[in-house]
């Protein structure tokens, strides 16, 4: 087949001297042999589709994950094939069929659908413009029943938001004092967060723009302050375009000049864009503020910091004693000296464990100074938090009554220091004492009532 293209090929022959003439081409030839050869190849109907769906995933083989072109001539050589790929026929093609694609006289057709699919169809039989008849009937039978013209995208504006809330209705791992909390009740709405999902293009960008300024102007028509930080999480953003680092940016400073701050979160399949915004932070006079945390829920806390700091709430009791308690509200002072004896003193170092998951429940923990995060371990990655706990909070409480075995590992983020509470001495609590036991049972009661509201609010608030 080569060598009888070689030989005959004299109308490309003559375009490739013309191009020379025209200091297009020096000498032809090279690449006139190279087009031979490529026309000689001999593929079957999946390699040509595996072909259209490498284009249509960037020139990375979806199937090896292997890039086979480089990402700046995808979009050349897809503009190609959208202008001439089918010869003489490529404007009905684009009218009827609206895909990127690429016919041969050998009856084969490639078809690309940018960031979705790729086809490829074979049928020897031609039509006038040696293009194959049946693979031109089935593209066209494709793009309909599919709806893939490319000219009729979806609405990126539409789909770029996987949820919208704000800090009042769904809030970080770490569990806060009830002034704190009191405090988040109130200013919550000052923080917004927006999930984005998919490709982050110009339309979808302008869109996220859009949503951030115009909720400002939502609340304020309505009376409430304008949100003072906006969060945007990327975690599952797909890809970034090019306009959206230089629009990002653009709205950073916006919202630096309101005295209002944008937020980034889970950036870490995204850090050519992490990168762009802090050249630009850089080069800025006054520079504005970037902040860019590893996920959404250290997000939602440096959020919640900023509130209360901001409105002059204590953000961390250093110690707490048996009365501060949450796990001993309502015992009045007899109670709690009657508790006192029963309870142990330990302390742990920074990162000590302290509870093992799937370790049988022996004790309660009083936190009276320090910090622990609760996690559960992952495979994949790094422990997953459940909470983080302060003084005047405990943990272990339910596991104990139950009888169970622990369901996550707690770990000192910091020196802690805790009263403890065996299991022994808490039965014979309902022997000795069974009014203080019942005030613990309620307690415990209300704490598991106030996480669960917590979450029946965050998936109402993720849900809408």
């Amino acid at each position: 087949m080569y060598e009888s293209e070689r030989d005959t090929g004299h109308r490309n022959r003559a375009i490739g001297h013309m191009l020379r003439n025209f200091d297009i081409l020096d000498d032809p030839d090279p690449a006139l042999d190279l087009y031979f050869r490529q026309c000689s190849m001999g593929i079957n109907c999946r390699d040509l589709s595996a072909m259209a769906a490498t284009l249509a995933n960037g020139g990375v083989n979806p199937c090896t994950g292997e890039r086979a072109v480089a990402a700046v001539h995808v979009d050349r050589i897809l503009s190609v094939m959208t202008t001439c790929g089918l010869y003489d026929a490529a404007g009905e093609w684009l009218f009827h069929v609206g895909m990127p694609a690429k016919s041969g006289v050998g009856g084969g057709i490639l078809g690309v659908v940018p960031g979705q699919l790729g086809i490829g169809v074979f049928s020897p039989p031609l039509d006038s413009h040696g293009n194959s008849v049946r693979g031109l009937a089935v593209c066209r039978d494709l793009s309909r029943d599919l709806d893939l013209h490319f000219l009729r995208a979806p609405r990126s504006s539409r789909s770029v938001f996987r949820a919208k809330y704000s800090v009042a209705q769904v809030r970080s791992k770490r569990q806060r004092p009830q002034p704190e909390r009191e405090a988040l009740q109130r200013t919550g709405q000052a923080a917004w967060v927006f999930e984005l999902q998919g490709d982050l293009t110009f339309a979808a960008v302008e869109a996220v723009v859009g949503a951030v300024t115009g909720e400002a102007a939502a609340s304020g028509a309505a009376g409430v302050a304008a949100p003072e930080i906006a969060v945007l999480d990327f975690k599952r953003v797909t890809g970034v375009g090019g306009p959206a680092g230089r629009i990002l940016f653009d709205l950073l400073v916006l919202l630096a000049g309101q005295g209002r701050q944008l937020v980034l979160a889970s950036c870490g399949a995204h850090s050519r864009l992490v990168r762009f915004l802090e050249e630009q932070q850089l080069a800025g006079s006054p520079p504005p503020r970037l902040v860019c945390l590893p996920d959404l829920d250290s997000a939602i806390e440096w959020c919640e910091n900023r509130l209360v700091a901001a409105h002059a709430v204590p953000m961390f009791t250093a110690a707490a004693g048996l009365a501060e308690n949450d796990l001993c509200q309502h015992l009045d002072g007899a109670a709690l000296a009657a508790l006192e004896p029963l309870l142990g003193h330990r302390q742990f170092a920074p990162w000590q464990a302290i509870v093992h998951r799937g370790e049988l429940a022996q004790d309660i923990f009083l936190i009276v100074s320090g910090r622990v995060n609760v996690a559960l371990p992952s495979v994949v990655g790094a422990p997953k938090r459940l909470s983080t706990l302060c003084a005047g909070m405990s943990f272990g409480d339910l596991a104990v009554i139950d009888r169970r075995t622990r369901s996550a590992d707690v770990t000192a983020e910091s020196a802690v220091a805790c009263r403890v509470l065996s299991a022994e001495a808490f039965d014979a609590l309902g022997a000795q004492h069974p009014h203080i036991k019942i005030v613990l049972l309620q307690n415990m009661l209300r704490s598991a009532y106030r996480i669960v509201s917590r979450l029946s609010d965050e998936v109402a608030a993720l849900g809408s």
